[in-house]
């Protein structure tokens, strides 16, 4: 009878304290677009990391997976070796961050970096991962979604510009691998758009951009000035410039 006791207040204790540490999770808000990206402290693959100050005046991208060595991280990570080059020339620097441990890091990394993926050659992995073990990081970028679980991350994507302020968030969840080259398209947008210009949908660097306000004041008129068109009153263009296109 006494054993039986202990094992209710086991299994009662044990249920309070995930209870309690979901009610926590769920206090950690998700930074929003327009903030300044949250600082933290880490040990990663590259060495210790104090992001993102450590990065400097760079596009950063925060990309966090849920778990090393499953296989929809896996297909991500080598995605984003292989455009390496890509968002080196945009001047972003990657950050690639789960709640395993440094360890594990270290062993998938090198397990990576010998496997031949889409009949590409094996590719050496250039971007730190961050070891979030305690889950402090993720829980401070509200990575943590208790419903799903409260040890792992969702496939959490921070886009954040050379000034530190979030430019663009994104979640999937854990069963669905995300597109890089979407990622890397979202950037040459972030980078290409302004209080005048933007980006339409599944926009592309070098394509025409649309313009917030319409370069005439009377919409009645005729006359559309060079480098300009319009398809309705309220969608103009501009037609792409040498200047619209990142070097």
């Amino acid at each position: 009878m006494k054993k039986i006791v202990l094992l209710a207040a086991a299994a009662i204790l044990t249920t309070g304290l995930a209870t309690a540490q979901a009610d926590e999770d769920k206090n950690f808000r998700i930074p929003l677009i327009g903030e300044k990206a949250p600082t933290f402290s880490a040990k990663t693959t590259n060495g210790d990391l104090v992001f993102p100050d450590d990065f400097g005046s760079r596009w950063k991208i925060l990309f966090a997976h849920p778990q090393d060595f499953t296989p929809v991280c896996s297909s991500e990570l080598l995605e984003l070796a292989h455009l390496q080059k890509e968002f080196d020339r945009l001047g972003v620097k990657l950050a690639v961050i789960s709640t395993s441990p440094l360890e594990n890091h270290e062993l998938w990394k090198k397990a990576l970096e010998e496997v031949d993926y889409k009949g590409r050659p094996a590719t050496k992995i250039k971007f730190p991962l961050i070891d979030d073990d305690n889950r402090l990081i993720s829980r401070q970028y509200g990575m943590i979604h208790p419903s799903i679980s409260g040890t792992k991350s969702v496939r959490g994507v921070f886009i954040i510009d050379p000034d530190n302020i979030i430019q663009a968030v994104s979640f999937y969840p854990m069963n669905v691998g995300r597109s890089s080259e979407e990622i890397l398209r979202s950037v040459q947008a972030l980078q290409t758009a302004d209080d005048v210009l933007m980006t339409p949908s599944d926009w592309k660097a070098g394509q025409d951009l649309m313009v917030a306000v319409p370069p005439v004041t009377d919409q009645s008129t005729e006359n559309v000035p060079d480098g300009f068109y319009k398809l309705a009153w309220f969608m103009w263009f501009e037609k792409a410039k040498s200047k619209n296109v990142k070097p």
